[in-house]
């Protein structure tokens, strides 16, 4: 290709725009610049040879756009007509070709179908791979192969790429048949239905302009425009926001924008995104929900750093869906105040006895350099009690420490109004010295009850003017002053009506005393205990309103290594994460949407405002919307803005965009909707029904749900319609939610029991209602592989790390009486050993020389100096790494006929087998199909 400059008219130059990848012309009399080439110029100045150079100088009216080249990107800027036309010469990158079945989403879909029809590789019949030994009794074993995904059919690939228009975008709706498609554990690792924007929506081409999946999820990606529409389907519409997630290892932090330079629309308060509009000349803005035009600021194209101008669309808020701002001072009631943490330490002679005491204050010892306190300004301090109060007094800059005991719990106050709450590096020394000697100073405390009311009251004076959090440990049910609470626990009421009864806060004092909390910026987290009763559903009241989170450690025993290092572990977990301080959090949506309903560990201040005194990693929240009127727009925006301050002091606001495209197709809706959404959504209104109804009122509303769902789908979707059906059909990326809705119905925190202490039911709805959905979905429905016969690779380091058996379905059909399989569920993990285990696998994994001798229960798995054994350790520790959260589950060892609980409860966990009055997944699939029919 010919110079450019060869090529132009006078009076005209051309540069190469490395940002957009081609050339922008300049007219050098009037600096007016355009992206078309002008008359006489080439046309193939499209695309830039290899090797065009840079610009070799900045345009000095970066803000100034001419008329045709704002046309070009934005299509226009008629407010009748929003201009979703194709986008302009800048948005290349964001387009795809024609027709969808050449879009990235679909390719990869087809890709995924190809595989479906690739015979499965013939399993090796080896447990350790090529070459090493066989853990095989007898040559009648038969290896079972794994599972293959179901083959589509060609027939009906053919017709759906011959249905392809050209402009066509709309998601292809495949229908499966329950009764013939067993549930395929890979299914649940697949991506959301993919989300396909109307061409010129985004004016960005980066691939984060859209929500990534962790931080918000809808349970449609494709918004009906009338509500009858969304009533027809069926299907709830709900976000799912994790808007504090943790980063894996290779994940990019959130974007952030250090300029302080803001743009949000003037009616709406949207802040700016990469599905706005800009218009006249791109000095105006036109918000993406309401349609106001708002001044583009000032300084938008400067950049500050380099104090020359910058390039818009370099921006990190036009081109990333997640982005963090640094807040102006208007966005502060008061400067950002420091991280405070108050202790209160349960001493009472159970918790001394038990060893929580000694390995709680041992544990904040040996986190003291991980809890955040980068500009060293955090603060600490430490109350202990039973039925008095005991404070330390903590001199700066000495050992020294005083201990102050307060009897009085009736009318609770501060014995010194300084030196107790202290901070971290200044008074290191006597800190050290006092969490050293704690485990001592009690060791003969003979004192039984628990004073946590007023221990709680005290804590909440020492940091109200400041806030903080709060982390209580107790082993006790609390007895005396306010908030005391009596044992409830019944059995005779397990399993009947009344047991809700038991999921209900027995004083109000917790609840009220926690909105106070909210109200101050305190938020509580409670590590329990207790051997014994403790209330944990009363106790869970303090996190849960103050956006905290709940621990349970049952029968808690230090002298039991594995207790000791799960607690220590999560512990410290939580003493070292980062947290959110003083947020508040408002989601905003397009207009005709209303968030309707709030699920989670908040309190709604005002009608939409959630206020989060502390906000740890790893929290989901469960929002429900309404569409209050028709949609006419081709696409809807959610935004979610969680103002807060960083625990290094600086005021911020995370903005989190999802942009979703609107539809009149029924078929649209139902071939968008996301299954682990509606799941995680579903959990979160059982748990809510079973409080403000009753347990069994609870799993009727779930199953219900799904009845009203499969109905919806057969009328609308298959050519049966009205009366009975030979088959169950749902659309293909629905066909796990049945398996879905019967692990949350098989849960223990709903599940029909009469066996289930309310302690244990009540900590399980805590998880239901604050898990985020990728540990959700596996606390549901567990992962089940086996590993005596896994391929050579598993449990070996590949790109992603260490290499996991396939899944297997959660059946006890798969159990084989020779095998070693391994059942988890993000909280607790089950090695399995069949009975007739062969001597040498029990040698290399336990280092025992036969099954005979192998004991079952809590143990901690040595790696051993052979293959196996350190492979099978492997996948272990990336179970346990690769959750979300600061969970470190326990391993337990199930021998086939050893203690008859501990095999039910590993049992328990295969959902798709019959247990007790629960049915089997083929059981429960023919209920459906019956409650379908007639209705």
């Amino acid at each position: 290709m010919a110079a450019p400059a060869d090529q132009l008219p006078p009076g005209w130059a051309a540069e190469w725009d490395a940002t957009h990848q081609r050339y922008l012309f300049i007219e050098t009399v009037t600096g007016h610049t355009q992206w078309e080439p002008p008359a006489a110029g080439p046309a193939d100045l499209e695309t830039a040879p290899a090797g065009s150079p840079p610009p070799t100088h900045a345009h000095g009216k970066r803000r100034q756009y001419a008329a045709g080249q704002t046309q070009a990107y934005y299509g226009g800027d008629n407010v009748a007509d929003p201009g979703y036309g194709a986008p302009g010469p800048g948005l290349q990158a964001n387009l795809q070709p024609q027709g969808p079945l050449f879009t990235p989403g679909l390719v990869a879909e087809n890709q995924f179908a190809a595989q479906q029809t690739q015979p499965g590789a013939p399993g090796q019949p080896t447990y350790y791979g090529q070459g090493e030994p066989e853990y095989i009794n007898g040559p009648a074993f038969n290896q079972q192969q794994q599972p293959q995904y179901g083959q589509a059919p060609v027939d009906a690939l053919s017709h759906q790429f011959g249905q392809m228009g050209m402009g066509q975008k709309q998601l292809q709706l495949f229908t499966t048949n329950l009764l013939t498609s067993p549930p395929e554990p890979r299914d649940l690792q697949r991506p959301p239905p993919e989300i396909r924007l109307p061409p010129g929506s985004c004016i960005s081409p980066s691939p984060t302009a859209n929500a990534d999946p962790s931080y918000c999820r809808s349970t449609i990606n494709a918004i009906p425009t009338t509500s009858s529409l969304l009533t027809k389907s069926k299907l709830p519409l709900a976000l799912i926001l994790t808007p504090y997630r943790s980063l894996n290892e290779g994940e990019e932090a959130v974007p952030l924008v250090t300029d302080t330079v803001i743009a949000r629309c003037r009616r709406c308060r949207t802040y700016i995104n990469p599905y706005v509009q800009f218009i006249d000349g791109g000095n105006r803005w036109r918000c993406c929900m309401c349609n106001m035009t708002n001044e583009v600021p000032q300084l938008f194209d400067w950049d500050q750093v380099r104090n020359q101008p910058g390039d818009r669309w370099a921006r990190a808020e036009l081109n990333h869906s997640c982005v963090e701002f640094v807040a102006p001072t208007e966005y502060m009631v008061r400067p950002p105040q420091p991280a405070v943490y108050v202790f209160l330490i349960d001493v009472s002679h159970t918790a001394v006895q038990s060893g929580m005491a000694a390995t709680a204050t041992r544990t904040i010892l040996e986190n003291l350099d991980r809890i955040p306190d980068e500009d060293e300004r955090t603060k600490i301090a430490i109350i202990c009690y039973d039925v008095s109060l005991y404070f330390f007094s903590m001199t700066p800059g000495s050992t020294e420490s005083s201990m102050l005991v307060v009897s009085d719990i009736d009318d609770v106050f501060l014995p010194k109004p300084n030196d107790l709450l202290v901070n971290i590096a200044e008074s290191r020394a006597s800190l050290e010295a006092l969490l050293g000697r704690i485990g001592d100073m009690f060791q003969e405390n003979s004192i039984i009850g628990s004073a946590l009311g007023p221990a709680l009251q005290a804590g909440f004076k020492l940091m109200a003017p400041i806030g903080g959090k709060i982390v209580v440990l107790s082993s006790t049910l609390p007895s005396v002053g306010p908030g005391a609470l009596k044992n409830r626990e019944d059995p005779k009421i397990l399993g009947t009506a009344k047991e809700s009864g038991l999921l209900q806060a027995a004083s109000p004092f917790y609840k009220t005393f926690a909105i106070e909390c909210s109200r101050t910026q305190v938020s509580v987290d409670m590590f329990l205990f207790s051997a014994a009763y403790q209330d944990v559903a009363t106790l869970a009241c303090l996190p849960h309103y103050t956006s905290g989170q709940t621990y349970y450690y049952p029968a808690f025993n230090a002298g039991r290594t594995e207790d000791a290092l799960k607690f220590a572990h999560e512990f410290g977990e939580v003493l070292a994460t980062p947290i959110m301080l003083e947020a508040v959090m408002r989601v905003r949506a397009s207009r005709g949407l209303r968030m309707a309903s709030f699920h989670g560990n908040f309190f709604v201040r005002s009608t939409d405002l959630l206020a989060m005194p502390a906000v740890p990693q790893d929290q989901s929240y469960a929002i429900e919307v309404q569409i209050e009127e028709a949609i006419t727009t081709p696409f809807v925006v959610f935004q979610t803005a969680v103002l807060h301050t960083t625990c290094y002091g600086e005021r911020r606001i995370r903005v989190i965009t999802m942009c979703l495209p609107t539809t009149t197709n029924l078929s649209e809706v139902f071939a968008s909707a996301d299954q682990i959404a509606i799941t995680t959504f579903l959990a979160n209104k059982a748990v809510e029904r079973s409080l403000t109804h009753k347990l069994e009122d609870s799993r009727d509303y779930v199953f219900q749900k799904l009845v009203e769902l499969l109905v919806s789908y057969k009328t609308s979707m298959t050519s049966s319609g009205a009366g009975a059906s030979a088959q169950l059909a749902i659309s293909d990326n629905l066909k796990m939610l049945p398996v879905l809705v019967l692990g949350l119905l098989k849960n223990v925190g709903i599940r029909q029991s009469a066996q289930i202490p309310p302690d244990i039911r009540a900590y399980s709805q805590a998880l239901l209602t604050s898990l985020p959905s990728q540990v959700l979905i596996p606390y549901l429905y567990p992962s089940f592989y086996s590993l005596h016969n896994m391929p050579p690779e598993a449990g070996t380091i590949g790109e992603d790390g260490v290499i996991l058996p396939p899944l297997l379905p959660l059946t006890s059909e798969r159990l084989e009486r020779h095998g070693l399989f391994l059942i988890e569920d993000g909280q607790t993990i089950f090695l399995w050993v069949g009975r007739d285990a062969v001597p040498q696998l029990v040698q290399d994994v336990f280092d025992l020389p036969s099954y005979d001798v192998l004991r079952g229960g809590k143990t901690t798995l040595r790696t051993l100096e052979n293959p196996f054994s350190q492979r099978i350790n492997a996948i272990v520790q990336k179970i346990r790494e690769s959750r979300r959260g600061v969970y470190h589950p326990h391993l337990y060892i199930v021998k086939e006929d050893g203690e008859p609980p501990l095999r039910l409860w590993a049992l328990s966990m295969l959902i798709q087998d019959r247990a007790d009055m629960l049915p089997s997944y083929q059981q429960f699939i023919s209920s459906l199909k019956d409650k379908v029919n007639i209705m």
